[in-house]
């Protein structure tokens, strides 16, 4: 039985406390679903958001964060023909576009947004998921078109984003490369991809020794920056297509011109910011259900376990920098 109220943490003001409050659960309305939430991912966006400096996300304070989440069908709203009560479901559906987030015992989703958990995969596993792994597809499968003729090189192969592109490029036949630190050579390796140290070499070393100099068909950049601009410089001739996640600063395009290679942009928020596109985020989840079920994806986590009354102490984990691995918030008994 459903409660008439429900235990929601609110952030009030720019780097303030999660404040508890009881507020009524939300019925759901056509093509909506309700869902008792059993785990929130915890992403550096919503780090951002807290921190009132995420002017592209669109959330105003005091509001509920949370953008990913993995629970279960409670509630079922007209018109939703994909999902029932009690189906377990994982999906990216707020804590943007002032959308309320995933840390409260209930969320009300739009059903397009949302795809059936891997069989394989716990909640908080799931919950993990929805944002790292659509950025990447979409990156890499949506923009970049990759497939089993292509060299792939991802910039931070080891963080949410890169190895979420590291296996979705392994998964389509990709010979993959990521950049990553000394002590993540051996994850990275496990992953699929071949590690290059990026301390340790330079990019003019290594795409001589990969590529004979040629560069690479894709270029994933997960770190924005220096490295986006040096990305320019990697790609191949005529074939080459850099993709950014984090393509946010004044970048000259000159060296990508001169090789006649492309360029594309990821903004993951489109759709819950403009309500356009939902349903395609519920189609690359059911695709990331697939990877996950026949042994293709693997989520890294970070070993230590958060409930919901730890909510501060995982978003200091965060920012202290010492995670290896998404950090997750326990909300309710799977």
């Amino acid at each position: 039985m459903i409660s008439n109220t429900m235990q929601a943490l609110f952030v009030e003001t720019a780097n303030g406390d999660f404040i508890s409050r009881q507020v009524p659960v939300p019925q759901p309305g056509p093509g909506e679903v309700l869902v008792k939430v059993a785990a929130s991912g915890v992403n550096p966006l919503d780090i951002k958001i807290r921190q009132g400096g995420a002017s592209h996300a669109c959330h105003a304070l005091p509001a509920v964060l949370g953008l990913d989440m993995a629970g279960t069908v409670v509630a079922v709203g007209a018109d939703v023909y994909r999902f029932n009560v009690g189906d377990h479901v994982f999906g990216m559906v707020g804590g943007v576009g002032n959308i309320p987030g995933t840390l409260a015992e209930y969320v009300l989703a739009e059903a397009a947004l949302l795809a059936h958990k891997p069989e394989k995969l716990s909640m908080r596993e799931a919950a993990a998921l929805p944002l790292i792994f659509i950025t990447a597809w979409e990156g890499l499968v949506d923009r970049a078109k990759v497939n089993q003729e292509k060299t792939v090189l991802v910039h931070g192969g080891a963080g949410g984003v890169g190895h979420m592109a590291v296996q979705i490029a392994k998964a389509h036949g990709a010979r993959v490369y990521a950049t990553v630190s000394a002590r993540d050579m051996e994850a990275v390796a496990l992953y699929g991809a071949i590690p290059i140290d990026y301390e340790a070499d330079s990019v003019t070393t290594y795409v001589k020794k990969y590529t004979d100099g040629e560069g690479f068909d894709i270029i994933y950049d997960t770190v924005g920056g220096a490295t986006l601009d040096a990305s320019f410089n990697m790609a191949r001739a005529y074939h080459g297509h850099v993709v950014s996640c984090l393509g946010w600063g004044t970048h000259a395009l000159a060296p990508l011109s001169f090789k006649a290679a492309t360029y594309s942009g990821v903004f993951t928020l489109i759709p819950l910011l403009t309500g356009k596109g939902r349903q395609r985020h519920g189609e690359i989840l059911a695709e990331a259900a697939k990877l996950v079920d026949t042994g293709q994806l693997t989520i890294r986590l970070d070993p230590q376990h958060f409930s919901f009354q730890e909510v501060g102490a995982a978003y200091k984990q965060i920012t202290s920098g010492q995670t290896r691995g998404k950090v997750v918030i326990e909300v309710t008994a799977e």
